[in-house]
């Protein structure tokens, strides 16, 4: 469970007996720490805050509203929303997001929290779902003028990585085809991955994130293995193999 350093805003309101659907991911764009981020929320005069900030700090938020109230960060969500500032940049590669692993695991865990708390699944909304009252897992950019019209957590941001804390995709595996296996472990035994149809990959334990085939996969994924734990195979359909991190391509028809 994540540790919560309480730095308390007195910028937040009732929620009018409004029902939390959504947790939603912010970029702070300009504060780098949790600390700092709070410093700013607590100030009155500041108008504005969030439920928490996560910064690079292993196992560790800042709390600056308390869940049950409204915080003030995405104009007409907020009655329906729990949302954390990352202390990071909407303008990030996704290389420059994957330097900060403990940013990351950070949020997924606390999305992951929140999710029990609320009963709400681990789902990851398309725009038009989360302002169309589905329940789940959104960035800022997805609650579009409804949210105040912003665009963090930017293109670069790492959904699948983050979710891979969070817990185990909430939709149903896909039946497994052409005999391959949808789940890898790594080495030690500790960790693995795994893999749906459309070519996401979800990371548990000691299995590290490399990349995922969305969007570059003719057919369907039916395979997975991993390197160690640092890297893995996908395998799709049609033959065409898809590497990532220190597992080497060594051929096949498509390449990532």
């Amino acid at each position: 469970m994540l540790r919560r350093s309480p730095i308390p805003s007195p910028n937040y309101s009732g929620r009018g007996g409004a029902a939390v659907r959504l947790i939603v991911l912010h970029t702070a764009q300009g504060a780098r720490t949790f600390a700092e981020l709070g410093n700013y929320f607590a100030n009155p005069a500041s108008g504005v805050s969030s439920h928490v900030g996560i910064d690079d700090t292993p196992g560790m938020v800042g709390e600056y509203v308390r869940p049950d109230y409204k915080a003030w960060t995405a104009a007409g969500a907020n009655p329906v929303a729990v949302q954390a500032e990352l202390c990071a940049f909407a303008e990030w590669s996704t290389d420059e997001w994957l330097r900060h692993p403990a940013m990351l695991e950070n949020a997924g865990r606390w999305v992951g929290e929140e999710a029990r708390r609320f009963g709400i699944p681990l789902t990851v909304l398309s725009a038009a779902e989360a302002q169309s009252g589905e329940a789940g897992v959104c960035q800022h950019v997805d609650l579009g003028s409804w949210g105040g019209g912003h665009w963090d957590c930017g293109p670069g941001f790492p959904m699948s990585y983050v979710m891979g804390y969070a817990g185990p995709p909430t939709q149903e595996v896909p039946a497994i085809t052409n005999g391959g296996n949808m789940i890898a472990s790594t080495s030690t035994g500790a960790g693995y991955w795994t893999t749906t149809r459309d070519g996401a990959v979800y990371a548990f334990g000691d299995a590290a994130y490399k990349g995922n085939a969305l969007g570059h996969v003719t057919g369907e994924i039916v395979g997975i293995a991993g390197r160690s734990n640092n890297g893995y195979w996908l395998l799709a359909s049609d033959g065409g193999v898809f590497a990532f991190g220190s597992a080497a391509y060594e051929g096949g028809p498509d390449r990532v």
